[in-house]
C-alpha cells in the first residue's frame, strides 16, 4: 500500500513539473509569435518529463537537443524555457543515472554538434556561440554535476546504514558462535567425563561377568549391567550429537594424513608428499592433520589442476607442515572470493597447539606452513592489528571510498563549470581581440574615401574583416537608396575605452553612397 502511494506521488510530481515547464515555454514564446518554437518547446518538455524517471539518459538527451531545436534567436530573444528545462532535467538525470559515462557522451555529442552550428549558422555568430556555451555549461553541466553529487552523498548515507546493519548482523553471528562453542564445550565435557566413567563401568561389568565364584543370577546381572552401560554410552553419544550442531565426531580420532592425501589424489589432485608423524604427540598430530586437510581443500577450491607439494616432518622437538601449490593452469574457479574462515579456524587450532601458522601467496601459487612445537602450551592470541587475515578494515575502506566519491563529485560540481567558464572567456577574449584588431580602418584611409568611388577601388584599402562589436545606439539612418548594403569597421579606439565607435560605409550598385562615424558611450 505504501509503495502504491509513493508511485502516485511520483506521478503527481512529474505531472506538476511538466506543467510548470510547459507554462514557462508558453510564456516565453507566445509573446514573440514563434509558434514553431512553442511547438518544439512543448514537445521537448513532454518527452523529457515522460522519460525522466525510468530513462534519465533519454530525458537528458531530449533536454539537450532542445537547445538545438530553436533557430538560435539568442541575440535579441533568449529562449528562457531552454534554461529552465535543461536545469530541471540535467539535475534529475544526474540524480537518477547509475553511471556517468552515458551522460558525458550525450553532453559531448550535443556540444560538438551545437557549438559549430551556433557559430556559423546563428545570426550573431560569436554571440550565439557564447550564449550556447553558457547555456550548456551553466544550465546543463552544472545541474548535472550537482545531481551526481547529491546521488553519491545519498549513496554514502545508505552505505553507512548498510554497514551498521552488517555490524549488527555480525554481532548476532558472534553471539551465535559463542553459543555453539559453549554447546560444543558442554558436549566435550560430557564425553570426557561421563563417557570415560561409563566405559569403565562396562569394562568392570564384563570382568565381573567372567569372574569365578558367581552363580547364574549374578552373571546375568553383570551382563545386564554391561549392556546398560553400553546403551548409556550410545545414548550419550546421540545426545552429544544433538548438542554439537556441526556434527563433529566425538571420538578422539587421530586422523591419518596419508589416507587424507590418498583420497585427495583419487579426487584428481596432483600431490607429491612426504609425511612423517611418528614422533609427534597426539595433539600436534591432529593439528598437522587439520593443516593438511584445510590446505588441500583450498587448493581444490581455488587452484584446480595445480600441482601440490605436501611436507610433514617431525623431530623430537617440533613438527613442521608445509603445503605449497603451484599457480592453477586455468585460473581460479569462478564465484565468490574466499572469506578466509577456514584459515581463521585453522590458525586458532594451531595456536591452541602452541604453534604458528603462515598462509599467503608464494611464487604465483599459495603456501600454508605451520610450526608445531612438541609439548608447548597455547600461545597468546595475536593482536587484531597484526593479524593479516582478520585486520582488513573492509567496512572502513568502503566507507572511505564512498566519502572520496562524494568529495570528488563536489569538487567536479564546482571546479568543472568554473574551468569551462574560464576556458570560454579565454577563447572568447582571444577571438574578440583578433576580430577587433583585424577590423580596424585607419583614420587617414577613412578620410581619403570619396563618395561615388567603386567598391572594387575601395576594397584594397579596407580591413580583411568587419567589426562585430559595434555600437547598438547612435547609428544614423541608412541612405534611402535601393539595394544599399552597409559595412562596419573599427575606428582605432582601444577596447578598454568606455566608448564604442565605428565607421560605416554604405554601398549601392557597387558605389560608395555614404560614409559615417558614430559612437556610443561617455564621449
Amino acid at each position: 500500500m505504501r509503495e502504491v502511494t509513493k508511485r502516485k506521488w511520483r506521478v503527481v510530481l512529474d505531472v506538476a513539473l511538466g506543467l510548470f515547464l510547459a507554462f514557462v515555454v508558453a510564456t516565453g514564446t507566445v509573446g514573440s509569435g514563434s509558434y514553431w518554437e512553442l511547438a518544439g518547446g512543448v514537445a521537448v518538455v513532454i518527452g523529457s518529463t515522460a522519460t525522466a524517471r525510468r530513462y534519465p539518459v533519454v530525458s537528458l538527451g531530449i533536454a539537450l537537443a532542445g537547445a538545438l531545436a530553436v533557430p538560435f534567436p539568442y541575440g535579441d530573444h533568449v529562449p528562457v524555457w531552454v534554461v529552465f528545462v535543461l536545469v530541471a532535467m540535467s539535475y534529475l538525470a544526474g540524480l537518477r543515472m547509475t553511471r556517468a559515462r552515458p551522460g558525458v557522451l550525450i553532453g559531448v555529442a550535443v556540444t560538438v554538434l551545437g557549438l559549430p552550428l551556433a557559430l556559423f549558422a546563428g545570426p550573431d555568430g560569436l554571440g550565439d556561440w557564447a550564449a550556447m556555451v553558457a547555456i550548456l555549461v551553466f544550465a546543463g553541466l552544472s545541474p548535472w554535476l550537482l545531481g551526481r553529487y547529491v546521488r553519491v552523498r545519498g549513496e554514502l548515507a545508505r552505505t553507512g546504514w548498510r554497514r551498521a546493519e552488517e555490524m549488527e548482523s555480525r554481532q548476532r553471528l558472534v553471539a551465535e558462535q559463542a553459543r555453539l562453542r559453549e554447546r560444543a564445550r558442554i558436549a566435550s565435557d560430557m564425553h570426557d567425563s561421563l563417557g570415560h566413567e561409563l566405559s569403565l563401568i562396562a569394562v568392570r561389568a564384563a570382568a565381573l561377568e567372567v569372574a569365578g565364584g558367581l552363580d547364574d543370577t549374578q552373571r546375568d546381572a553383570a551382563a545386564q549391567l554391561r549392556t546398560s552401560a553400553a546403551a548409556a554410552t550410545e545414548r550419550l553419544r546421540e545426545i552429544i550429537g544433538v548438542l554439537r550442531e556441526d556434527a563433529a565426531p566425538v571420538e578422539p580420532v587421530q586422523g591419518d594424513p596419508g589416507e587424507l592425501i590418498s583420497r585427495a589424489r583419487a579426487s584428481g589432485l596432483l600431490i607429491e608428499s612426504t609425511v612423517d608423524l611418528a614422533a609427534a604427540p597426539p595433539m600436534v598430530a591432529r593439528a598437522a592433520y587439520r593443516v593438511v586437510q584445510e590446505a588441500l581443500t583450498n587448493v581444490a577450491k581455488h587452484a584446480p589442476g595445480a600441482a601440490v607439494t605436501v611436507r610433514v616432518a617431525s623431530t623430537g622437538a617440533r613438527t613442521d607442515v608445509s603445503v605449497v601449490n603451484a599457480p592453477p593452469p586455468a585460473g581460479p574457479l569462478p564465484g565468490a572470493a574466499s572469506g578466509h574462515v577456514g584459515l581463521i579456524g585453522l590458525r586458532e587450532r594451531v595456536r591452541l597447539a602452541g604453534g604458528t601458522l603462515r598462509a599467503g601467496p608464494h611464487e604465483g601459487g599459495f603456501a600454508v606452513t605451520a610450526t608445531l612445537p612438541h609439548g608447548a602450551a597455547p600461545v597468546e592470541p595475536p593482536d587484531a592489528a597484526a593479524d593479516d587475515e582478520t585486520r582488513e578494515p573492509t567496512s572502513a575502506r568502503a566507507l572511505e571510498l564512498a566519502r572520496r566519491d562524494v568529495r570528488r563529485s563536489l569538487i567536479l560540481a564546482v571546479a568543472v563549470p568554473l574551468v569551462l567558464f574560464g576556458a570560454v572567456l579565454a577563447v572568447s577574449g582571444i577571438v574578440f581581440l583578433y576580430e577587433w584588431n583585424s577590423s580596424e580602418l585607419p583614420g587617414p584611409v577613412y578620410d581619403g574615401l570619396r563618395l561615388g568611388q567603386s567598391r572594387a577601388e575601395v576594397a584594397p584599402r579596407l580591413p580583411e574583416r568587419q567589426r562585430i562589436a559595434r555600437p547598438v545606439r547612435g547609428e544614423p539612418p541608412q541612405p534611402p537608396v535601393a539595394g544599399v548594403a552597409c559595412e562596419y569597421y573599427g575606428t582605432g579606439r582601444s577596447w578598454l575605452d568606455n566608448d564604442y565607435a565605428a565607421y560605416r560605409l554604405c554601398f549601392a550598385d557597387g558605389k560608395l553612397v555614404a560614409k559615417d562615424r558614430f559612437a556610443e558611450g561617455a564621449t
